[in-house]
């Protein structure tokens, strides 16, 4: 008899969030997506690559925070295995690589688009350095392109 599946991570990770909903993004070389994150019912992300390369970014967002506004980012892609954790109170995006990408990530809560909320990439704030191919601008959605800076996204308490 199978066992059934784990919906909670545990671990040497020391993550022990439940799991709600599984996403799968397939992108083309020099899409940028993000920077996304829901206001109410926020969710934490555990992103790995299935297919290709990105570059993933994750920021805070929690504005009592020591590190409000700051971003890590990491190359996630199907050779090295690796995942990138985002907590709840953080905002996520990627850049892709490669030909193209297939993205998987596990949420701790559904989507829930009354509540979606996004950053611009490019927010000096921010100061991300995403490795943009150079002479080809990032193929943006008209969300993305029209995403407010910081200053004036609603952000958590």
């Amino acid at each position: 008899m199978c066992a059934p599946p784990t919906r909670v991570l545990r671990g040497d990770a020391g993550i022990g969030h439940e799991f709600a909903q599984d996403n799968h993004s397939r992108s083309v070389r020099c899409t940028l997506r993000g920077l996304h994150y829901q206001v109410t019912r926020p969710q934490g992300k555990l992103v790995h690559v299935a297919t290709g390369s990105i570059f993933d970014v994750a920021v805070d967002l929690r504005r009592s925070s020591p590190t409000f506004g700051r971003w890590v980012g990491a190359v996630l892609n199907d050779e090295g295995h690796q995942q990138l954790w985002v907590p709840p109170g953080f905002a996520h995006g990627f850049y892709v690589l490669s030909a193209w990408a297939d993205v998987i990530y596990k949420c701790t809560e559904p989507y829930a688009p009354e509540y979606d909320r996004s950053v611009r990439w490019s927010d000096p704030a921010l100061g991300i350095e995403w490795p943009l191919v150079e002479g080809a601008p990032p193929l943006l959605s008209a969300k993305d392109e029209t995403a407010p800076m910081l200053q004036d996204a609603e952000v958590f308490a």
